[in-house]
């Protein structure tokens, strides 16, 4: 490099940039000796010259031996030598040819800017990947010198610049070059596919610094800026998909969703092959229709115990969550009873509870979610609309519109109706204040019946619950035979809507 940097200055200040470009033997002029440039440059090629002519015949031996083509035939005629002494004869006739193709071209600049390029890409893919393995800190990755990433990361961006400046044509030929012969050499064999791999590193690290960073900041009053932090957790993972959808849903654009399949039993051996498989399939479902819920096991003696542990888990965000979703078969409403003996465990620990009701109609068209608002259902209220605007976002739902009916006192029909308005226009939620609709409703009516009548046809129905109502155990959440799935919600506290 010293030497480099001596010979650009004594140029600099010995001649001209005319005479830089119109005479290829400058140096040979100013030199103290004249004689001793043409006689460095043939020491020079020739130096080259058999570098390469021991190199690059050994070279692509070894790609041959190492298994590197598609072709098994290809790869033991290159990896094939001399019998006493293995000299690779094979690649040597090889790299005579392609030597002999580029000297036929007689142009000495068109070879010059070739064979730059591919240097220039090799010292450019080291210092990537140099610079992504510092990134991707894996414990694979163990080099005797260690470069500052910083310096890896000018060395990649000056090599590729460089390329652009020499010829932009042969450094775009020569990068699509590149990728095709990685293409072609990862495509047998998964465990050669690196930079799959190095980037997967590199992911995870930036996904840790961030969820660090999360869990570090300011974590108070949540609500004013309130999104979901959702966890599910269900052992019927694989008869009803419907709770798999919400989380999808929830979890789109605007939250984070995990889902957790629960599997009964101790840790052994069994139970912990069951929880892989079942996380397998989990992935299998996931990726069929591009979920962004992050997914896992749990295996515990009861659920209540896979609850507890559920609730302490930090989730993908980095911070806790605060909201978790139960479901249960209308078929099968004694699968309340477990959810509904954790609700005071949940409660305490701030989380919002949502319970789906599955019906026999799933989740319909997809073009109707309506929200119901009781009068004990003032707490509940923003976050089923924060739910519902939250759940159209997501593509399955872009034709769909929310319906706002709130069963009130036949005296406080336009008040309410005033209030239900204002509230979606200064929080800008998009309903439509022809789809808010008041019902007048005494105590004296059966407001299961009243519900099913009207949401009927409804694809998603919300309904608030709150403790009072758990003293009627499963039936708060029963008797709605007709309607699609009901989605009943609790909110811990009261949200905001701004």
């Amino acid at each position: 490099m010293v030497v480099y940097v001596i010979i650009a200055y004594k140029l600099t200040i010995s001649a001209t940039a005319e005479d830089l470009v119109a005479d290829r033997l400058i140096m040979q002029r100013i030199a103290i000796w004249g004689p001793i440039i043409p006689m460095g440059l043939a020491a020079a090629s020739l130096s080259s010259a058999l570098g390469s002519i021991m190199i690059a015949p050994r070279t692509l031996q070894a790609i041959g031996a190492d298994d590197i083509f598609p072709n098994q035939k290809i790869n033991s005629w290159f990896a094939r030598g001399r019998a006493h002494d293995n000299e690779p004869l094979n690649t040597s006739l090889i790299s005579v040819v392609i030597a002999f193709g580029f000297i036929m071209v007689g142009d000495v600049n068109f070879v010059a800017e070739i064979i730059s390029m591919f240097f220039m890409i090799t010292y450019g893919a080291i210092c990537l990947i140099s610079l992504l393995e510092h990134f991707a800190a894996d414990p694979a990755y163990r080099p005797t010198f260690r470069s500052r990433w910083y310096i890896s990361l000018v060395g990649a961006v000056a090599s590729f610049w460089l390329m652009f400046k020499m010829n932009t044509p042969y450094a775009v030929l020569a990068i699509v070059l590149m990728i095709i012969f990685y293409m072609f050499i990862t495509r047998r064999k998964e465990e050669r596919k690196g930079f799959n791999k190095l980037f997967r590193g590199v992911v995870f690290q930036m996904s840790r610094e961030l969820q660090v960073f999360a869990q570090r900041a300011d974590r108070e009053d949540r609500d004013i800026s309130w999104r979901p932090f959702a966890i599910c957790i269900s052992e019927d993972t694989f008869k009803r998909r419907s709770p798999f959808d919400i989380m999808r849903w929830v979890s789109y654009r605007y939250g984070f969703g995990t889902y957790i399949h629960f599997i009964k039993g101790k840790l052994n051996n069994d139970t912990d092959l069951n929880s892989k498989e079942s996380l397998k399939r989990l992935l299998s479902l996931a990726k069929g229709n591009r979920s962004r819920v992050y997914l896992d096991t749990i295996i515990s003696p009861s659920y209540t115990s896979a609850i507890a542990q559920v609730a302490q888990l930090q989730g993908i965000s980095g911070r806790g969550n605060n909201l978790i979703l139960f479901e249960f078969s209308r078929t099968e409403p004694k699968t309340l009873d477990d959810i509904l003996q954790n609700y005071g465990m949940l409660d305490s620990a701030g989380f919002d509870i949502c319970i789906l009701n599955t019906g026999y109609k799933g989740f319909g068209y997809k073009s109707e979610i309506h929200i119901w608002i009781k009068p004990d259902d003032y707490r509940n209220a923003n976050l089923m609309i924060l739910l519902a605007y939250i759940i159209i976002g997501h593509p399955d739902w872009k034709r769909s519109m929310i319906k706002i009916v709130s069963l009130t006192h036949p005296d406080e029909l336009d008040k309410k109706k005033d209030q239900l308005t204002n509230l979606i226009k200064e929080g800008r939620i998009p309903i439509s204040p022809k789809n808010v609709e008041m019902i007048p409703f005494n105590y004296e009516q059966d407001k299961k019946e009243v519900i099913s009548n009207y949401s009927s046809d409804a694809d998603l129905t919300l309904i608030g619950f709150n403790k009072d109502a758990l003293k009627d155990g499963a039936d708060t959440f029963t008797g709605y035979p007709d309607l699609g799935n009901i989605l009943f919600v609790c909110a811990n506290r009261m949200k905001e809507i701004r």
